[in-house]
């Protein structure tokens, strides 16, 4: 029995992890990551990510280069953050753990502070869901969504119906069940993000979905409305407290 096997849940999970540690391995001073093809931004607390499992399917579902990631890719990125961050020492416990793949497969992981965006308008919210659309068509999953509140209570997300989410979305989507509320999809074919605000009632209210910020809801709104947005925004907020 390897002295890994406790780690994890299967054998061959554990042969996946041992497989790409050992096509991975070389000298600290050879290995250069090359052009980077993705980056992830997890929030952290307490030294873990809690969303990693989802963070993981999330993952499961991106490329690079045009292909999905290997199953030893996926396995040793859980594997390293779960070991790694349990046993680092880090100026800020509750920052953010960034994973870089680059153009030829190789990743590197890395830990840095939290900063919370600066700016929360909802001019600066549809920007940078905007940003995260772009990098949708590239790499299959958006590491941010806009998405809405309505009048009526109406959860939204600028998405495609069957498109795979990022982590945090997908806890939206179960945040909101709670709350009887079942998230739609609204975006269809190469529908924009702009457009999908232009939709909107004069009363709803705007927010992002982040993995790393969580839900971020615009500010100077009140109402039924953002009561629903902000509700969705501490519920995640308490896993990083």
């Amino acid at each position: 029995m390897s002295e890994l096997d406790s780690f994890f849940n299967s054998v061959e999970e554990c042969a996946a992890y041992e497989t790409f540690c050992a096509e991975q391995e070389r000298g600290l001073e050879k290995f250069t990551l090359a052009e980077p093809a993705l980056v992830c931004r997890w929030r952290m607390a307490h030294r873990g990510v809690p969303l990693l499992n989802r963070h993981i399917r999330a993952l499961s579902h991106r490329v690079v280069n045009g292909a999905p990631l290997t199953t030893n890719m996926l396995s040793w990125a859980k594997q390293h953050v779960e070991w790694s961050l349990a046993a680092g020492e880090y100026d800020d416990p509750n920052g953010v753990l960034m994973l870089v793949i680059d153009v030829n497969g190789d990743a590197l992981m890395s830990v840095g502070p939290y900063e919370p965006l600066a700016d929360c308008s909802r001019a600066a919210l549809v920007s940078r869901a905007a940003a995260a659309r772009a990098e949708e068509v590239v790499a299959a999953v958006a590491p941010e969504l806009l998405g809405a509140v309505t009048a009526d209570g109406r959860v939204l997300l600028a998405a495609r119906e069957g498109e795979p989410l990022c982590g945090a979305a997908t806890l939206v989507e179960q945040l909101a069940s709670t709350r009887g509320c079942a998230v739609e999809r609204a975006l269809a074919g190469a529908d924009s993000v702009e457009e999908f605000v232009a939709d909107l009632g004069d009363d709803a209210v705007v927010f992002l979905v982040s993995d790393e910020h969580g839900v971020v809801v615009e500010t100077g709104v009140v109402g039924r409305a953002a009561e629903l947005a902000q509700f969705l925004s501490q519920g995640i907020a308490k896993l990083f407290a």
